[in-house]
């Protein structure tokens, strides 16, 4: 890509600051929203098994709209096309609470996911354009930004809740904001543009072959996240026999985590490289889906949840990196690879669900174990093609993993 010819360390330095800041304010825009879900549930009038379908369209959305935010971005370029899908995204989060029957929710729901996914494929894009010229690591602290933002709005909406405050209006002032914070930090990421005469992706592009295998790796891990943050609660509650405190505990200690594991996860990847890093990650979530399964007592689960989060943490955005360079258009990789863990992260809580009823949840959560070793057999999908011809194989597993 092209653009801007002002790439010194200090722009570079202000670019990802500014990219950091838009991974945060879209995760904010989750939390918040995913706090007052029981407020629209009962504005809407819905049970438990409408809401459950309700919340399938936001998975929905994103992977039928995703696909087309390589055409966006080719169009517009970087900044110009992640600051309209960012406010688009930003200002989603009004829907929702207006919604007042099954019907109308789906549909605003659909626009939300809708939204959400492709604004997430721009700025992961925009963020490994931003990787590519540093020289080094920064997606998994960008993810780290992600999930710093959705506390933030959690919390938030959390004291609104609490207050009894009215989610139209609590996600009217939160979706105005967001969106001033939004658009203030994309002045400052980079500006690319494809280069002169580059032929435009289709409108709508499936995924290419080269991200397939990587999205598996990347359908792994987020289905390992998906069933620990919904069920760890419940397995310690129903298998352990816990408290209901403590089994919060657990799910927040997760959460927690891997925001913290992303946030550093920058650091290992710079020093061992990312197929590395995953089999280590693997090998680590593997002991802790282990101690899991085995666990006689909570404290042994707690700790084998924590294991799983700091395994899982960094593989997502190593995913996308190494989409991105998979080949010649990185934002339609990545919007594959997005597209297989949305889809991961959709069916995760319901599969473990069916097993558990079929089975247990301790054999819920050995299928989770077998898909964390995975990640150990996999990681080397992560290792990036040879560029040039002749040139030499580039190791991922060797610390230099990060090139322009």
């Amino acid at each position: 890509m092209t653009g801007e010819t002002d790439l010194s360390p200090a722009r570079l330095r202000h670019a990802r600051y500014a990219i950091a800041a838009v991974f945060c304010t879209h995760g904010a825009v989750t939390g918040s929203f995913a706090t007052r879900i029981p407020w629209i549930q009962e504005h809407a009038r819905l049970g438990s098994g409408t809401l459950g379908l309700a919340l399938a369209f936001p998975a929905l959305g994103a992977a039928v709209a995703m696909p087309l935010a390589g055409r966006i971005n080719h169009r517009f370029g970087a900044r110009a096309a992640l600051r309209w899908l960012l406010v688009l995204w930003t200002l989603s989060l009004i829907l929702p609470s207006l919604a007042p029957n099954l019907a109308t929710l789906c549909f605003a729901l659909f626009v939300y996911g809708a939204s959400a996914g492709m604004a997430d494929v721009a700025m992961n894009a925009l963020g490994v354009e931003t990787e590519n010229r540093l020289g080094r690591s920064i997606m998994s602290s960008l993810h780290g930004m992600w999930s710093v933002g959705a506390l933030i709005g959690s919390a938030a909406g959390t004291l609104a809740a609490h207050a009894g405050a009215d989610a139209r209006l609590h996600h009217l002032i939160a979706a105005l904001a967001l969106t001033a914070t939004g658009l203030a930090a994309v002045r400052g990421v980079l500006d690319l543009r494809s280069a002169p005469g580059a032929e435009a992706p289709p409108h709508f592009a499936l995924p290419p072959k080269s991200a397939l295998l990587i999205g598996a790796i990347g359908f792994c891990a987020v289905f390992a996240e998906g069933a620990s943050m919904d069920w760890s609660a419940v397995y310690l509650r129903d298998v352990l026999d816990t408290d209901a405190g403590l089994a919060a505990a657990c799910t927040t200690a997760f959460a927690l985590t891997m925001a913290l594991a992303r946030l550093v996860g920058d650091r290992v990847v710079d020093r061992f490289g990312a197929v590395r890093t995953v089999r280590a990650g693997g090998v680590l979530a593997t002991a802790g889906g282990v101690l899991v399964v085995v666990a006689a007592q909570p404290a042994v689960a707690i700790a084998g949840f924590a294991l799983i989060g700091l395994g899982i943490a960094v593989v997502v955005p190593l995913a996308f990196a190494a989409a991105a360079r998979s080949g010649p258009a990185p934002a339609q990789a990545i919007a594959g690879v997005a597209t297989i863990t949305y889809t991961s992260g959709l069916i995760a809580p319901s599969a473990i669900g069916a097993v558990a009823d079929a089975t247990s949840l301790v054999v819920s959560f050995a299928l989770v174990t077998l898909l964390a070793f995975a990640l150990v057999v996999g990681a080397a999908v992560l290792r990036p093609k040879p560029v040039g011809a002749g040139a030499a194989p580039v190791d991922l597993d060797e610390p230099a993993a990060i090139r322009p």
